[in-house]
């Protein structure tokens, strides 16, 4: 990989250095992934939660390097979608890339109120899981309708506070084993049956989830400092520090429990601590869980409502999604139409199936932004810009295949569903526009004739 300085303008100001973006990629990754799936995971593969982490952090990193790639030379794009238009020249094939976002965004917030509802939340008051994650995403709702901007400091705050939960799992652990408790010889067992390589490859599906989020840093870059230096350091260094991470807490958690124990645990980081006897209250543990999920669930509706907004914006949404606050400015309708799909999502109280979807979905978005890379080679720009190795997206194309032929028939079936849905507000929007095009027109010829 080589590494160029950028000299692309900006009406932006550049105020975001390497640090500051670190902290902002690494608050989006960590978190809410790993606190809810990793008794999830513990299904797929047993005590080697590490294995599939290892796994899916070198697949995250491949797209991650046509992600550096792609943002660098286009500064302004936005995004995925945006680098679809450029590549295909294609308004239906941008479209399904951004609502590909839109929908997993919308899914993975569903997913993190049932993690949110679950027993981290049980531990301060005990409530249905469902009913709880509804009112959860009501509340959501409101912050972001009163127009949330989660500033750069706030957002390091965030991401202390959820990289010191993480940082606690370890802790105890190691505690516990000093003390001649836990059993090592765990993070090397598979489920009876299952061979080695196929479970840390269905395993990799569920880990994959724990490693997005570094996707949208692609809409930070027009005010970072020398994007194209720092943006590709900050991005990989995020991914590494967070896959470094990942790997302790699964070690930890295989040697703290069994993994029936973590699979059978709708909030398996706090057994974890319970097990270890040290005394942390759970109290404690769970409200640093719950922060590490709502941030999570509330970033993703922030980028959904925004993004449902900007596609009815561009006329590739119905014109509705468009409407604003008057005096918070804030695309109400956007937000009450993600906010309602994600309550309807959150009815499948299938956590799995939900993270595997966000997958799928996403999938779809890197493959195009991996093929991307490849045919806009030949788009020569005038600043210079991180250049990825050729055999990146190559493997990153092939990764994405790979993962896809693993994902179950009911997720296929579930994300066919979405992307349906998606196909119809595309073409509803179409003819809403035209509609109103031609009627606007009858309108000015109607004004241009003389009056009898």
């Amino acid at each position: 990989m080589t590494t160029e300085t950028s000299a692309e303008p900006s009406t932006l100001r550049r105020g975001i250095s390497g640090p500051l973006l670190f902290a902002f990629i690494l608050g989006d990754v960590l978190g809410a992934g790993v606190y809810a799936l990793m008794g999830v995971l513990s299904e797929r593969v047993g005590g080697m939660l590490w294995a599939p982490l290892v796994a899916a952090l070198l697949l995250a990193l491949l797209t991650a390097g046509s992600y550096a790639e792609l943002v660098t030379k286009y500064p302004r794009a936005g995004g995925a979608a945006v680098f679809a238009e450029r590549a295909f020249k294609n308004r239906l094939v941008s479209f399904l890339v951004g609502f590909c976002m839109l929908a997993a965004g919308v899914t993975s917030a569903a997913g993190l109120s049932i993690a949110f509802a679950g027993e981290y939340l049980q531990t301060f008051i005990s409530v249905p899981a469902i009913p709880a994650a509804i009112v959860f995403l009501a509340v959501v709702a409101a912050l972001n309708a009163r127009g949330i901007r989660e500033s750069m400091s706030a957002n390091f705050v965030m991401t202390a506070i959820e990289v010191s939960g993480l940082v606690i799992v370890v802790v105890v652990v190691g505690v516990l084993l000093s003390g001649g408790g836990g059993d090592v010889s765990r993070v090397t067992q598979l489920p009876e049956g299952t061979g080695a390589a196929t479970a840390v490859l269905a395993g990799a599906i569920i880990a994959y989830y724990s490693f997005v989020g570094f996707e949208t840093s692609a809409n930070m870059v027009e005010e970072v400092k020398n994007p194209s230096r720092t943006y590709p350091r900050a991005l990989f260094a995020a991914l590494l520090t967070a896959g470094v991470v990942y790997v302790l807490v699964a070690l930890a958690s295989s040697i703290a429990l069994p993994s029936e124990e973590l699979a059978s645990s709708s909030g398996p980081l706090l057994a974890v601590v319970e097990a270890s006897g040290v005394g942390i209250p759970s109290w404690v543990f769970s409200l640093i869980a719950l922060i590490a999920v709502a941030n999570g669930a509330l970033l993703t509706m922030i980028m959904a409502s925004r993004l449902a907004y900007g596609m009815s914006e561009q006329g590739l949404l119905p014109r509705a999604l468009s409407r604003v606050l008057p005096k918070r400015r804030t695309p109400w309708v956007a937000i009450l139409a993600t906010t309602l799909v994600a309550m309807v999502l959150t009815l499948i109280g299938d956590l799995t199936l939900l993270a595997e979807t966000v997958v799928l979905l996403l999938l779809f978005v890197f493959l195009s932004a991996n093929v991307s890379v490849l045919v806009l080679r030949r788009d020569k720009v005038e600043h210079d810009h991180f250049r990825v190795w050729t055999f990146v997206p190559v493997l990153g194309i092939a990764s994405c295949i790979l993962l896809l032929t693993q994902q179950s028939a009911t997720v296929w079936l579930f994300g066919a569903v979405l992307l349906a849905v998606g196909v119809g507000l595309y073409f509803l929007a179409r003819w809403g526009r035209s509609r109103g095009a031609r009627t606007d027109a009858v309108d000015a010829r109607d004004a241009e004739s003389p009056h009898a």
